[in-house]
């Protein structure tokens, strides 16, 4: 657990997953023999040549309410152009249930994207029926997202099977009327705000937590391994705006070292999360937490 303040931070992981060392262009041999002395195991698998891959979802607890950031991959989920997330089977809720959270617990979720390893917890299978998992829950999530992704929006031209993902894991909730709809950069809740951090996707956002003179920052996909602190100009294959990934990367990277704040990225190893430091004038370096 994490504390920032009064609040508390909980990672509840769905799976692990190795990630190609060729989804990142640009590190090679030379980048990871310099990072070697910390890269180490819980980060990059050396036999397989495969980064160390988190999907998890962030449990927060203020004194007020209960707050999901992100839902994970989801259960008896058809992807298949995505064989790692398809039709899998994971205990998720359970793992929420052993820290003393229901489904009709939580209060807010806050979706930072809509990729198919972030939407999937939104909705549950109920006779034959997708529908809410969390059904006393307001879901935030940015409208830029959703017109991106709607299959009578922008997604119109992604094939049937990337479309999924908005059919079974937002559309439900925006029929039940679940959803608002944010710009990214508002207050949702006392000591909890929004950033914009487009790139990975067009509406990606943040979430900001302080409390108490500490500040926490969920990054999301910003970074997708604690290398690209080290090299941040390296984006990983799945970012939409290759060049705006690059300069939000870099935002996050200063903001971070210059705010003390501890990152909570989607995806890193063990430990899950740390602090940025500067190295010099425009470097910087990862401080596991």
């Amino acid at each position: 657990m994490i504390k920032i303040g009064d609040i508390e931070i909980i990672r509840i992981e769905e799976m692990m997953l190795a990630e190609p060392l060729a989804s990142f262009a640009g590190i090679g041999n030379e980048e990871l023999l310099a990072q070697r002395s910390w890269h180490g195991l819980n980060f990059f698998n050396e036999t397989e040549q495969s980064f160390i891959t988190s999907i998890h979802v962030w449990l927060v607890k203020t004194p007020k309410q209960i707050i999901l950031v992100d839902t994970g991959g989801g259960n008896g989920k058809n992807r298949p152009l995505s064989p790692r997330f398809h039709m899998r089977e994971v205990a998720f809720l359970k793992e929420l249930a052993n820290h003393g959270v229901n489904p009709e617990d939580v209060n807010l979720v806050l979706l930072t994207h809509l990729h198919v390893d972030h939407v999937g917890w939104n909705t549950m299978l109920v006779d034959g029926k997708w529908v809410p998992t969390f059904p006393n829950a307001t879901y935030v999530i940015s409208a830029k997202e959703i017109e991106a992704s709607d299959p009578k929006q922008g997604g119109a031209s992604r094939p049937p099977g990337a479309q999924l993902p908005f059919i079974d894991s937002v559309q439900p909730i925006i029929d039940a009327g679940l959803v608002r709809l944010v710009e990214g950069n508002e207050t949702i809740t006392d000591g909890i705000d929004l950033m914009p951090i487009p790139g990975h996707s067009p509406g990606q956002i943040a979430v900001r937590i302080r409390s108490a003179g500490k500040e926490a920052l969920f990054i999301a996909d910003t970074m997708h391994q604690p290398i690209q602190v080290y090299y941040p100009a390296v984006n990983s294959k799945y970012c939409n705006d290759q060049e705006l990934a690059r300069q939000t990367r870099a935002k996050v990277l200063a903001y971070a070292a210059d705010h003390q704040a501890l990152i909570l990225p989607g995806h890193f190893g063990k430990p899950y999360a740390g602090y940025v430091e500067r190295n010099g004038s425009d470097g910087f370096i990862f401080v596991p937490l």
